[in-house]
């Protein structure tokens, strides 16, 4: 089965035609200069640019409450008190890890992310309940959808004892990756925590993904402590600090520094341009540097934040109005977080558009990248292997 899509703009700026066959882009030349097949279905792609699939590099499957009764929140600030009430609340609201984690994948999908790193709760409350929901739905769509899983001891790791015996049932369950968070502030030991992250990451041969939200000095003495067991561990390359919000709060001499540190041992950093956050990482700061920035969505109206619909364009267009971004290649920058950085974080093969990839991408109605990030088309059509497989926000089942 060949397909020709006619006068589509390219990340350049210029158009091309795409010639796709058993899934994968066959030939890739400028409009006009493609060798005509009479036996191909035509599209035209006048009007529409197209784009690698997009990556979300930082979800939570299993806590989305998207379709379910709205979350009277009226919890104060505390990181603790909503750690807590979602652990002891799941049950109440009646959420199923699986059906949950199912239209979170639908919905971004449809949106046109083809590929989701998702960080799955692993508590002494609710055991492995939540990773073997979001496993089953994993399965469910694996055809169409790329699902790398964190067990993320989010009440605590070595503060709770039983915990890290449960991740690692989760290991060996199915999770990708060994998680944690706020090694002082919420495991209020260290030493300890991130001894047994990288001690459970060494055993089962995975990497490592930290939730740091602590602020100042006190997240760059754990930035530190982290830095010193991935290049001792040697796990360059496989450790991702999500947030890393202290780097936005340190003065200039000291988050250069530690920039560097990040650089030197190979560890990379997922972002979403929170808002309600007093400072985010500069993500061009780091990036100089040498190190990879993911987007991620985080959050997507759950127990912790009523905001979120699950778009990567729009977490793009957040993270450049979070960095001051205006001008075109900023905004192009911003959208590289969101897809290509993302895959390299994931390790996808056969990703980007390019002759003997996979045709997978997105077609929006938009002139150029730019004007992507900024407007937010709706208008979209999203190909898995050539075929598509959502339109218009809707997912085709």
């Amino acid at each position: 089965m060949e397909k020709i899509i006619y006068n589509v703009t390219l990340a350049d700026g210029i158009r091309y035609d795409l010639l796709l066959r058993n899934g994968q882009f066959a030939a890739i030349a400028k409009t006009g200069k493609l060798e005509n097949s009479s036996t191909a279905e035509h599209m035209d792609g006048t009007g529409c640019l197209l784009l690698p699939p997009l990556v979300d590099a930082h979800a939570h499957l299993d806590k989305t409450m998207l379709g379910m009764k709205w979350f009277h929140n009226n919890l104060g600030p505390l990181l603790s008190e909503r750690i807590a009430n979602e652990r002891e609340s799941r049950r109440k609201v009646g959420l199923d890890s699986c059906i949950q984690a199912g239209k979170l994948i639908e919905r971004s999908i449809s949106m046109g992310t083809l590929a989701m790193r998702s960080h799955v709760d692993i508590d002494t409350a609710n055991g492995l309940s939540c990773l073997e929901g979001v496993l089953e739905a994993r399965e469910r769509y694996r055809d169409c959808f790329y699902t790398e899983l964190v067990a993320f001891p989010q009440s605590g790791l070595v503060s709770r004892p039983g915990t890290i015996e449960l991740m690692e049932e989760a290991l060996r369950l199915g999770a990708d990756l060994v998680g944690g968070i706020d090694p002082a502030a919420v495991d209020r030991d260290p030493k300890g925590s991130i001894g047994a992250i990288f001690s459970l990451a060494e055993h089962f041969d995975k990497g490592v993904d930290i939730h740091l939200h602590e602020p100042g000095e006190l997240g760059a003495f754990t930035m530190e402590l982290i830095a010193d067991h991935t290049i001792a561990s040697g796990l360059q390359g496989r450790v991702t600090l999500s947030h890393a919000f202290c780097l936005g709060s340190l003065e200039e001499r000291r988050a250069n520094a530690l920039t560097e540190l990040l650089s030197d041992a190979g560890i990379q950093i997922t972002t979403g341009g929170q808002a309600y956050v007093p400072a985010v990482p500069s993500v061009k700061q780091l990036l100089n540097a040498g190190v990879n920035v993911c987007g991620g969505n985080d959050n997507v109206r759950d127990m912790w934040s009523p905001y979120g619909t699950g778009d990567m364009i729009e977490r793009a267009q957040l993270i450049a109005m979070r960095n001051g971004f205006r001008r075109d290649e900023d905004l192009e920058l911003a959208l590289k977080i969101c897809t290509e950085n993302g895959a390299k974080l994931l390790q996808l093969e056969g990703y980007g558009i390019s002759e003997d990839n996979s045709a997978d991408f997105l077609l929006v109605r938009a002139d150029n990248i730019a004007e992507c990030v900024a407007a937010g088309p709706r208008e979209r059509q999203v190909f898995k292997a050539g075929v598509l497989i959502a339109e218009n926000g809707k997912y085709l089942s």
